[in-house]
């Protein structure tokens, strides 16, 4: 065996999770401490470029910095409840780039007094919006990068173990996260023979602003921290890294899942 040759030939090796060359869209950053920014900072330096959406004018000052801190070619207001402002969007990324290879889908919505409210009391406008911004939108998102992933992609959305089981206070979304959960495997089956891959991150209890909205949060972030078998709590960096890997070509081999990071909180009963 030449040691020379194969120790030259493995420095030149292309790392498959990198994502040199790729184009990726990152829905639903609202500030610094959200998951889908720390999956745009991951998924830059593993090298790709990105388009980053914004929700409103509200959200701009705050998502407009970090998008140039990620020297993003593409800085575009995107709320799916207007109508129009979606399809816009990649409108926008064919007509400058032609094609995509990832996106991250993380936006997630439910009317105040729906989401604190029981199950059995939200109201039907509130649970068919809640459904539609976390749910639909994601399925609405799937059908406009079909036809911009000719040679295959990956599409992410974010979910939480409170879609599998009950967890205190988290109510109306738990049917809702359901209900994305199995989109995600319906859609990886029928957009598999074009190779595009399709996963949800779970990711345990973080501090994002989304997530303040639920009743006793800080209760629920401590028995997290207790029940998790590594007695810790992850963070937006970790879900980028997952992030990352899935969307590389070293995950070419899977799809459809659930992918949980959540230091080990859903393995305890």
């Amino acid at each position: 065996m030449n040691t020379e040759t194969s120790t030259s030939r493995i420095g030149q090796a292309i790392d498959p999770t990198r994502l040199d060359g790729k184009l990726g869209l990152v829905l639903g950053i609202a500030n610094e401490h959200s998951i889908a920014f720390g999956c745009a900072e991951a998924f830059h330096r593993a090298g790709a470029a990105l388009a980053i959406t914004y929700l409103d004018e509200h959200a701009e000052p705050y998502v407009l910095p970090l998008a140039e801190q990620l020297h993003s070619p593409l800085i575009l207001p995107c709320d799916v409840r207007e109508p129009g402002q979606l399809e816009a969007v990649f409108e926008q990324v064919r007509a400058q780039w032609g094609r995509l290879d990832f996106v991250l889908h993380a936006i997630a919505y439910a009317p105040r007094e729906d989401l604190h409210a029981r199950v059995v009391d939200c109201s039907q406008a509130g649970f068919n919006m809640a459904m539609d911004v976390s749910c639909h939108s994601f399925i609405r998102v799937a059908h406009l990068a079909e036809p911009l992933m000719a040679q295959g992609g990956c599409l992410l959305t974010v979910t939480f173990y409170g879609a599998e089981k009950v967890v205190s206070d988290y109510n109306l979304m738990g049917p809702v996260k359901a209900a994305l959960e199995c989109s995600v495997r319906y859609m990886a089956a029928e957009l598999g023979p074009r190779q595009i891959r399709v996963h949800a991150l779970s990711a345990g209890p973080l501090k994002t602003r989304a997530a303040s909205g639920l009743d006793r949060f800080d209760e629920l972030l401590e028995n997290a921290r207790q029940r998790a078998p590594e007695h810790h709590l992850v963070d937006i960096s970790d879900v980028g890294r997952l992030a990352t890997f899935l969307a590389s070509d070293a995950a070419s081999a899977l799809t459809g899942n659930v992918e949980y990071v959540d230091a080990g909180y859903h393995i305890v009963a």
